[in-house]
């Protein structure tokens, strides 16, 4: 019984079934919103876009083919809803908060692989480096052709 308690408080799982729970939320949130405002926009330029009428009868099956018509078209916008609404402004949002910060990383000469400023030598090739702070107080490195 011990195991089943730790494995049912892990952070993982508890972080998990949290985003499961908000991401449904979520998605009735942007469903009605799109239901609610995108939907009655779009009905004013070129009609209500629904094709729930559309239906394929082949013998005595039916193929409701345009309620899945409807659901596609109700996900590609509510899909550009959420991107432009949500995913660029926050994408804008990082990029401002992150230009504030100070570099903690530099690439390596030699092969480019991302290393701390303080490094002396990189974990990639193993290139012997100048760490970063000694390079600025030393002044701007010559070039070779000097």
């Amino acid at each position: 019984m011990s195991g089943f308690r730790k494995f049912i408080l892990r952070g993982n799982l508890v972080d998990l079934a949290v985003a499961v729970v908000i991401g449904t939320q979520f998605s009735s949130l942007v469903k009605q919103f799109v239901n609610s405002f995108i939907n009655p926009l779009l009905a004013l330029v070129g009609g209500q876009p629904d094709f729930s009428s559309l239906v394929l009868t082949i013998g005595k099956a039916r193929f409701t083919y345009g309620a899945f018509l409807t659901e596609v078209l109700s996900f590609l916008i509510a899909a550009a809803v959420v991107y432009f609404v949500i995913v660029l402004p926050v994408a804008r949002l990082l990029r401002f908060f992150e230009r504030d910060q100070a570099a903690t990383e530099r690439d390596c000469p030699e092969c480019t692989r991302s290393i701390p400023l303080a490094a002396r030598r990189c974990p990639e090739c193993t290139a012997q480096i100048t760490p970063a702070q000694e390079q600025f107080k030393s002044g701007p490195v010559p070039s070779p052709q000097s």
